[in-house]
């Protein structure tokens, strides 16, 4: 069977890598053509195009580069055409995947979509479209079922979260080599994840590292995105006890106390390691003005949207500050709150549902193939 896969950043390369493993232990004759990243490429099948080269932030920055996105789009069309697969498999990123999902559908594509766009955030008026559009949706997040089931729209499977496997199969790492390794000493860590973009890490990590001289019996540690070079992160740094690892999250989150978290699917990959976590968001003032006006959440983190109600804080926009930032972070280092908060995430946990999301997504795509 033949597999063309459009995921845009790295949760979707992650998630889209995964999901191409599973099915070649269905199809070995599978043959993928696909947008991604470094993990997808690394399984096999063509890169189309990575998602470094299209990695936009916000609707400001959107807007400023409307002309390459559509150039792409209209390149992916052409790409799709001419290598004429059995099935389109979309995974997040909904700007781009819905417009060429509208295509596809007309042209006799079957379309499948993997991790849902957030119409459950805001513009719920998408939901007719994906109706349209998409022949099969697996949801990863048990709300989302629901919020589609509400909207009538049933070809939907909630398959479980692909990152419980992605963390359960990793390569476990021993702290002590770790902190040898990269040079850490014995102090606790509190790591700090301020985002993938260039955008978003300027704008949270400055305040992240504000914290740093309150703090001498810590060791503050600036978890790397794969899509950034360590020359962009060393102008943010200043103080000695500010470190800095690359493209190996999930280890500094093993062997972290706490966290600083820039809002997105590192916020519950956090929690899935059960560190203690402060979610913080500051966008564009345009932005955050036209995203305050659409979206309809009570909560901008997944852990308290899948939980339903505040498990960790979140300090948005300007409450994301020093003063508020150093309130949050006391609060999840005290003994007492620490406690509470770990009952939470194995709760998150279990809702979340157990292991095999990608084996199952494959699955139910391979054997709509068949029929």
């Amino acid at each position: 069977m033949k597999y063309y896969i459009i995921s845009g950043e790295a949760s979707g390369d992650l998630h889209g890598s995964n999901l191409m493993k599973a099915l070649l232990n269905l199809d070995l004759n599978a043959d993928f053509r696909f947008w991604g990243g470094d993990l997808m490429q690394a399984v096999g099948g063509t890169l189309v195009k990575h998602y470094k080269e299209r990695s936009f932030m916000g609707f400001s920055e959107v807007l400023m580069n409307l002309s390459k996105i559509y150039k792409d789009i209209s390149f992916c069309k052409l790409d799709i055409k001419k290598f004429n697969p059995d099935v389109v498999i979309f995974i997040d990123n909904s700007g781009f995947n819905l417009r060429i999902a509208k295509w596809a559908k007309k042209e006799g594509f079957r379309t499948n979509y993997y991790i849902s766009p957030q119409v459950w955030a805001s513009r719920a008026k998408r939901v007719k479209a994906i109706k349209r559009d998409i022949d099969a949706m697996y949801v990863i997040l048990p709300f989302v079922k629901s919020f589609y089931d509400k909207h009538d729209y049933h070809n939907v499977t909630f398959v479980g979260h692909p990152l419980i496997d992605a963390i359960a199969n990793r390569k476990q790492v021993s702290e002590h080599k770790f902190r040898d390794e990269h040079n850490l000493g014995d102090k606790p860590i509190i790591a700090l994840l301020p985002g993938s973009r260039k955008q978003e890490i300027t704008k949270m990590l400055s305040v992240m590292l504000s914290l740093v001289n309150i703090y001498p019996d810590y060791q503050f540690v600036i978890a790397g995105a794969p899509s950034q070079d360590y020359s962009f992160y060393k102008s943010f740094i200043k103080a000695d006890n500010v470190k800095f690892v690359s493209n190996i999250t999930y280890d500094l989150l093993s062997v972290s106390t706490a966290a600083l978290v820039t809002s997105g699917t590192a916020t519950l990959e956090t929690a899935l390691f059960k560190v203690p976590q402060v979610v913080c968001y500051k966008g564009s003032t345009v932005s955050y003005q036209i995203a305050k006006r659409i979206v309809t959440l009570k909560f901008i983190s997944l852990v308290n949207l899948v939980m339903d109600k505040e498990v960790v804080t979140e300090l948005i926009q300007n409450d994301f500050n020093k003063k508020r930032l150093k309130q949050a972070l006391d609060n999840i280092l005290d003994p007492g709150n620490r406690k509470k908060l770990f009952l939470d995430y194995y709760e998150l946990e279990k809702t979340l549902g157990g292991k095999g999301a990608s084996k199952k997504t494959a699955t139910l795509i391979y054997n709509s193939l068949q029929s």
